[in-house]
């Protein structure tokens, strides 16, 4: 059998092996139904105890209050971008923090539904850090403000959310959802695309406020793109993503056993620290982000040599560490340190990384 690499990949992102052990055992057979879940029918009583206990732990790692909705929806992260405004931009206004190439983008696509007003940005510094927002300029009339709470690309995150004076926060934690514990009554909206820390890709996971689930969306809308139409149908208006629901309810009752989300929430502090400790005493290596916004999920790095940084990926790659080529849009490297990244993993990539260091500074 092949050794399992390291994958450091920042989505489709590495799932817990024991996860990927029980899936296999049942792939043929589900529990004795003679079948597997990827061929099973939505509307059977069988996989509906399998969204009703996915649902269920989903709530319980969050500690989600009896007034907001789980919504598992197909598209990814990228399709919320549009089914934000629809649903929510009544005012035909929002305000959007600029924090890396997912928010950008969430901007221009609000932007042909109504005007994405951009209230802060950390463009100026390549997206190296998260701005202040405890006194944004927010809207009078916006329906929500906008932030993308970790930034896969450029590695930073929000360690404190913004103040967005009474508005509906709307966060998009594709790449920290169940990283660490959240309150979820701080939001209006939160989502999350599944790939990076939960699940095999094509689902979002969507928690929502009920007073925001209305029939009052954009002329227009699409019934599939309403979120009233996954509250009402109990996520079953049409054939949801059923495979990828079942290895999410999977993962959810791996970190319960795990200890929970402040158990994670100590496990993914003790591997960042090792990393940004390391990179930070570096003759070689350097972190790309301001201290104070580094992400806990992903370790953006360079050498400040294009070609080093080739070689490096290079090599590392041939060591058995894989996907640790960065951005296309920032260069050099990028460790993706998600929950079901080991702690030994980290460890073996710093040794990696400082043998290589000792062998090119000669």
């Amino acid at each position: 059998m092949t050794k399992r690499v390291y994958n450091f990949s920042a989505g489709p992102a590495v799932l817990p092996e024991e996860v990927l052990r029980e899936a296999a055992e049942e792939m043929l057979d589900y529990r004795g139904c003679g079948m597997s879940v990827m061929e099973m029918s939505h509307r059977s009583k069988m996989f509906q105890n399998i969204i009703d206990e996915a649902e269920a732990d989903f709530r319980e790692l969050l500690g989600i209050p009896e007034n907001y909705k789980v919504m598992f929806m197909q598209g990814g992260a990228t399709l919320q971008f549009a089914m934000v405004p629809m649903n929510l931009m009544k005012n035909r206004t929002a305000d959007y923090i600029l924090t890396g190439t997912w928010a950008k983008k969430a901007c221009e696509e609000a932007s042909l539904f109504g005007t994405a007003n951009v209230i802060a940005s950390s463009a100026d510094r390549a997206f190296s850090y998260i701005p202040d927002c405890s006194d944004l300029p927010v809207s009078e009339n916006a329906d929500y403000v906008y932030i993308c709470q970790n930034n896969t690309v450029y590695g930073t995150q929000f360690h404190k959310l913004p103040d967005t004076k009474g508005k509906p926060l709307v966060a998009d934690v594709s790449s920290c959802i169940l990283s660490e514990p959240m309150d979820v009554t701080k939001y209006g909206y939160v989502y999350g695309g599944v790939q990076k820390n939960v699940g095999p890709a094509g689902m979002v996971i969507g928690v929502i406020r009920d007073d925001l689930i209305t029939e009052d969306v954009l002329p227009g809308t699409p019934k599939m793109m309403r979120f009233k139409t996954y509250t009402d149908n109990g996520n079953m208006y049409n054939t949801p993503p059923c495979y990828t629901i079942y290895i999410c309810g999977k993962v959810f009752k791996w970190l319960k056993a795990m200890g929970g989300l402040p158990e994670m929430q100590r496990r993914n502090q003790e591997k960042a620290k090792l990393l940004y400790d390391f990179l930070d005493q570096s003759k070689l290596f350097k972190g790309t982000v301001e201290k104070d916004s580094r992400s806990l999920m992903n370790v953006d790095f360079i050498t400040g040599d294009a070609d080093m940084d080739a070689k490096f990926v290079a090599e590392s790659k041939a060591a058995g560490f894989e996907n640790l080529k960065g951005h296309r849009l920032v260069g050099g490297m990028r460790a993706s340190i998600y929950n079901a990244m080991p702690l030994q993993g980290v460890c073996d990539l710093i040794a990696f990384m400082d043998r290589f260091e000792k062998e090119n500074l000669k």
